[in-house]
This record gives structure tokens, sequence and C-alpha cells, in this order.
């Protein structure tokens, strides 16, 4: 079977090298025993032209011939010179099917694999493959369809990386969820949470194998991993890590972001976090703003925490001075409406507010009657709801307590909204949902 014009055309814009066999036999592996192939060294901050044949050549770069060697004593006793060690070279990164040689960067393609060829939706993995030896960090975004300021987080911190200056390998996957993306909707066609069903499973739902096929075939390639995401419909969260404190090396992956507030959660299960974890690999969730707005200050704040933590692994040169870290919040709480009506905010984002204060106003616009929301505790406003309509028993507030590790009076007070208690290792693999299950709460929204 002939591979078809969609193949072709996705191949080529994703500059992957196609072989006769896999035209004449529309596979997408190389034949039995062949090597894969080399991925094309790109510049990911030059924009893709779609037509090969519009794209800028470069012209070939001249041999510089060799300088003559400089006049000396020809009586003069010859001294070899001293013998020097050649550095061991990096090896090449396998993934995807492709080679990506050291000091390169690549733009690679996955497909989840239960996608049948009319509705294929191949899925661009960006790699920047550094010259020195170094950790496998992976950023992925847009795991929910609307979230967009990950996206451009990816964008930014991959398009800046120089290989040729970088220890190590950064992997980007700036949108995972095309399909959302696509309809700008948080979930897949199927109104699933892609978020809900790490690591997924070969023979599962949709969602299940999409999961299961991300998580196989480009998760498992990595030595941490930040997922970046938004809060959820109306919502905006203050730049935040939620991060496993339990777990000693997610710890020490929060402690490389620069100025950025750190909550305490061991994640939902059957999110990528979780799952990352489970199976020993370091991984936080960077919140940042609200969904469906490009926000420039949300933004910069992600894109300049993970260059943090590029220098604090050593991935790139140290630099001059870091700004001191942020707190530490192991316990939150939600503040809900009791009563339905418009909800009008009356303190911002990251404000710290004291016992009592007031958060917000609820106002039923038929009957006038006005109701109060209030701080329980005092605390800071990670994460709350823009100005709309509500009902009764709606998470409007979260607000993070200012307690440490020490102050916690049993693991089950540091699991917020019933996540499971954290565990001194790695948490307990935990099924994923029940398929067919209800997407969670809005206000669980990573």
């Amino acid at each position: 079977m002939l591979l078809s014009a969609h193949q072709l055309i996705g191949a080529l814009l994703a500059g992957t090298v196609i072989t006769l066999a896999q035209v004449v036999t529309g596979s997408d592996e190389p034949p039995p025993g062949a090597p894969a192939p080399v991925a094309e060294n790109v510049d990911l901050s030059e924009p893709l032209h779609r037509d090969p044949a519009t794209a800028e050549q470069t012209p070939p770069v001249a041999p510089v011939p060799d300088a003559p060697a400089p006049a000396g004593d020809p009586t003069a006793p010859v001294t070899p010179p001293a013998a020097e060690q050649p550095p061991v070279p990096r090896a090449a990164l396998d993934l995807l099917g492709e080679h990506v040689l050291p000091g390169t960067s690549a733009r690679l393609v996955w497909s989840p694999d239960q996608s049948f060829e009319g509705i294929a939706v191949p899925t661009a993995v960006l790699v920047v493959h550094g010259v020195r030896y170094g950790p496998t960090v992976c950023l992925t975004a847009a795991l929910h369809g609307d979230e967009l300021n990950g996206i451009e987080i990816v964008r930014r911190v991959l398009y800046e990386l120089d290989p040729q200056q970088l220890a190590g390998t950064v992997i980007g996957v700036p949108i995972v969820n095309l399909h959302g993306f696509r309809r700008n909707s948080r979930y897949l066609p199927d109104r699933r949470d892609l978020n809900r069903f790490f690591p997924g499973a070969a023979h599962g739902s949709s969602a299940s194998r999409i999961a299961h096929s991300f998580f196989e075939q480009v998760i498992r390639r990595c030595d941490a991993l930040v997922d970046i995401h938004t809060g959820s419909f109306q919502r905006t969260n203050l730049p935040q890590l939620r991060a496993d404190m339990k777990v000693p090396a997610v710890a020490g992956l929060t402690s490389g972001f620069t100025a950025t507030s750190v909550l305490h959660s061991p994640g939902e299960p059957g999110t990528l976090r979780r799952a990352a974890v489970e199976v020993g690999i370091p991984a936080v969730t960077l919140e940042t703003g609200e969904p469906g707005r490009l926000q420039q200050r949300k933004i910069e704040h992600g894109t300049q925490g993970i260059t943090g933590l590029f220098d604090h692994l050593g991935m790139l040169p140290r630099a001059s001075a870091r700004p001191a870290p942020e707190p530490v919040y192991y316990e939150s709480i939600w503040v809900r409406a009791d009563r339905g009506g418009l909800l009008f905010g009356e303190v911002s984002l990251g404000q710290r507010v004291r016992s009592g204060e007031l958060l917000a106003t609820v106002t039923d616009p038929i009957t006038n009657v006005r109701s109060e929301l209030r701080a329980p505790q005092d605390g800071r406003v990670l994460g709350m709801a823009l100005n709309q309509v509500v009902m009764p028993g709606f998470a409007a507030f979260r607000i993070g307590i200012p307690t440490t590790e020490s102050d916690l009076a049993s693991p089950a007070a540091a699991a917020p909204d019933g996540a499971a208690p954290a565990q001194p290792n790695a948490p307990a693999p935990t099924p994923a949902p029940a398929e067919g299950s209800a997407p969670p709460p809005d206000e669980e929204n990573s």
C-alpha cells in the first residue's frame, strides 16, 4: 500500500526522512535491520518553510586553506607534540524513530498509535541535544487544548537554546492535545480530560491509548518533567509549582525555579505529573495564568523559571545572581460561595490576606440579596475565579496557608481536596479513572 498524500506531506513538513521502502509499503518504520534516519539539524528560531523550494539556501562555505608552517631552525631537534586524549563523543539521541546528533536541534513528530489515517494528527516534538553530557528535561504544554500560556513558554525556551552551549537535552512538546487545541477546547473530542488517563493503556479508551502512546514514546525518555498548565474555566492561577514535596527528587527540582511559589500536592490520579513520579521521573506542574489567553507577564515568569531550572541543573552557564526562593505552601483551602449570584472579587491574585478579610461579594441579581466571602485564615491567594455568575458551592478562591512540613498534624492534612496522603517516597501507582467517568470538578484544574 502506498503512503497517502497526507502522510507524505506531514512527513515532509516535519523534516522526516522517507525511504523508498516506506513509500512502497506504507510503513512508518525503517526496513528491519536498517539504522534509523538522522534527524535534520534545524535552527528552531527560524520560521519553518512549508515549501522546501522556497527556503533560503545557505551558500556553501569555502574551505580555508591551511596556513604555511612558520620557518624554523632546520637543525633544531624535533619535539613531537604531547598526545592529547580525544574527548569521549556524546551519543546521538534516539527518539521517535530518528537519531538526533549531539550539538543539533530537530523537529520530530509524534502521532498517537490508535489514530487512523483520515484523522491522524501529527504533533510536533522539538529537541535540542547539547554537545555536553547532562540530564534530559522534558517540557509539555496544552494537555488541555485551551491553555495557551504554556505553548508560548515552550516555544520561547526551546527557540532560545543553543545546542553548542547546552549540557544535556531538552525535549519540548508545545501542544500535546492538538485535537483540543484546534477546537479551542480543554478536552479531547470525546470530552475526556487527557490529563486524567496517564500512564494510559494500550487497549483502553481513546484517551487512555493516546496517553499510553505519549507516555511510552516521549515521557519515559525524560530524566525530569515540567508540565505547564493554567487555571480552568474562568479561573486564573498565580505562577506556582504543584509538586509532591515528600519526594526528595521532586523537592530538589522545585528549588531550581526562580521566584515561584510552591504548593505541595501529590497530584490527582491519572495526571501526567503523578504518573511520571510513580515511575521514578521527578516532575512538577507549572501553573500560570488563565486559559484562552496569552498573558505576557505570566509567560515571561514561566520562561525565566525554566531557564533558572536549567541553570540549577548545570545545563546552562551559571547565572550571575538568583532571586530568593518563594515559600512552600504545604496546605491550602478553597473558599466557596454559599449563595448563587454575581461574583465580584475584592482582592487580587497573589495578595496576602488576613483572617476575616473580605475576598468577594456575591449579589443575587433578582432579589438583590448580598453575601460576602471572607478569608477563613491568614494566607495568600494562589488561585481565584474571575468575576462571573456562580452557584452555591462554587470554589472561588484557593488560599495557600503559610505552614511548614513539620507543622502538619497528619499526612492527610497535606493532601488538598481529597488527594491521596503524601508518602515519604514516590506515591503508590493509582489506576486511571474508570472508562466513561465524568470530568473532575472545575477547580481541580491541573
